[in-house]
């Protein structure tokens, strides 16, 4: 198991009691498997003790601020490619289908793009598979981070982190698209598309599973809104 992408899954989680008392314990992940720098550590360790020492509220107050209410910090990877189009159910379908392809189901709630979601699933796959997957969000990872350095949010580094472990840089069209849409006000409650409830993620194996093909399950994820997406493969 790829440990900081476990770890990294985990601070992408709605804060809950047992996050904050397991500090030591995603320090420790994000320091195995050689796939982060010390800086990285560091500026998550951060983050993590900030999460070990604050009220729960307060930093559930300031998770659902950010990534429920701000569309444009979503977590949703397909929310930033495909917004509310038709195409957004099929990609959902599709990701899914790839989940269980490879030999696994998704036991949440969460949509199946959710970010902390994925980076679950990858955390089970090899390095290879894990990083070619996030290079295909790059520009939509380093979007996020840009947004939230914006606001001075701890959470930026988390994205940083999941870039260097893609090792790839973002196409800068790509990004100078979604940069352009304007940042969404999370007190404008009448602006949000849906809130929808935290669950722990797991996965377990699936027994019809076939052959994996989950190099291309964010094979769209360069795809303007306004163009139909890729046949599949």
């Amino acid at each position: 198991m790829l440990m900081p992408l476990k770890a990294i899954s985990a601070l992408l989680s709605y804060p809950t009691a047992e996050l904050q008392g397991a500090s030591a314990e995603l320090i420790e992940a994000l320091q195995q498997d050689n796939l982060l720098p010390a800086a990285n550590v560091a500026e998550l360790s951060a983050l993590i003790n900030t999460i070990a020492t604050s009220d729960i509220y307060d930093l559930q107050e300031t998770y659902v601020a950010l990534f429920d209410r701000s569309r444009t910090l979503s977590l949703n990877l397909f929310e930033h490619v495909h917004g509310e189009s038709r195409d957004r159910g099929g990609a959902m379908v599709d990701l899914v289908e790839n989940y269980r392809a490879a030999g696994f189901e998704p036991q949440s709630s969460e949509l199946p793009d959710h970010l902390p979601v994925l980076l679950e699933f990858l955390a089970l796959r090899p390095l290879g598979e894990a990083r070619e997957v996030l290079a295909d969000a790059a520009h939509i990872l380093e979007g996020l981070q840009v947004r939230l350095n914006r606001r001075e949010s701890q959470y930026a580094p988390v994205f940083a982190a999941l870039l260097h472990i893609s090792g790839a840089k973002a196409d800068k069209a790509a990004l100078a698209e979604l940069l352009a849409v304007k940042d969404t006000d999370p007190e404008d409650l009448e602006a949000l598309d849906e809130v929808w409830e935290e669950s722990e993620v797991t996965f377990g194996p699936d027994p019809n599973a076939g052959c994996p093909q989950v190099r291309d399950m964010l094979s769209n994820m360069d795809t303007p809104r306004n163009q139909p997406p890729a046949a599949a493969q």
